[in-house]
């Protein structure tokens, strides 16, 4: 079964319950972040935290970041953005130029983008060879399985967007002269491939989700839904994993 085809679809939420319910994630999220830090319970560090966003063009991944980390101290957290590799990263082996920006303990990492552009972008663009983009399925789970096995809690969204919603978000950008430069002629061809890339997604999905790297397919038709998705998500993901090492949540009240 197409797992993007059995996502969910966003209940109805209104502003006013989208913006209420978001606000309440966010105040949890600060309390959390504030934990891992060190700046709770007297001041010992917690797991490193790396949330990891994969959608399609036009997914709501931006807003869904800036909803994320609005609430946070900008010391206390890194968002990296990753586009093509350069002339000398490529040079190196595909996983190299994301181990600088990883969190350490106590620290925490957004990343818009990531690892998983070579089983999608560099696959269906053909700029890796099917031998490179075949056996990176393995090397990623087992790159994700060391993170997590010296401690590392990993979150990893796709965005969802349906076709006809992807295509009202193009048209608006396109008319709008502050948002135009959103839209390149590499989103629209990317977008005439969608067929390709959906099979790209549903193989990278069953290969790489792990109970310790699991994936949440985030709906995203509707924005309001998904940032209060992705906010409450992350904030049970951390809970869980917290409690499952030890930690007493209430002490750090």
């Amino acid at each position: 079964m197409s797992r993007l085809g059995s996502a969910a679809p966003p209940v109805e939420m209104s502003r006013k319950k989208a913006a209420d319910q978001l606000e309440a994630a966010q105040q949890r999220l600060l309390r959390l972040r504030l934990l891992l830090g060190g700046q709770l319970t007297g001041h010992k560090i917690g797991p490193p935290l790396c949330v990891l966003f994969e959608g399609w063009d036009a997914s709501g991944k931006g807003g869904a970041i800036k909803r994320l980390v609005s609430p946070l101290d900008p010391r206390h957290v890194r968002v990296s953005q990753f586009a093509a590799p350069t002339y000398d990263e490529k040079r190196h082996h595909f996983l190299q130029r994301f181990w600088a920006v990883l969190p350490g303990w106590g620290g925490m990492t957004v990343l818009d983008r990531s690892w998983y552009g070579r089983v999608l972008v560099e696959r269906v663009e053909g700029f890796a060879t099917r031998a490179q983009w075949s056996r990176a399925y393995d090397e990623i789970v087992e790159f994700e399985r060391t993170l997590t096995a010296e401690g590392m809690i990993l979150i990893k969204f796709w965005m969802h967007v349906s076709e006809e919603e992807q295509l009202r978000r193009f048209e608006s950008r396109a008319a709008d002269p502050l948002r135009a430069w959103k839209l390149t002629d590499e989103d629209w061809r990317n977008r005439e491939r969608r067929g390709d890339y959906e099979a790209a997604v549903e193989e990278m999905i069953e290969k790489t989700d792990r109970p310790s790297a699991g994936w949440r397919i985030v709906p995203g038709d509707s924005k309001h839904y998904a940032r209060v998705a992705v906010a409450e998500h992350v904030c049970h993901v951390v809970e869980r994993e917290l409690t499952a090492r030890g930690y007493d949540l209430h002490d750090a009240d």
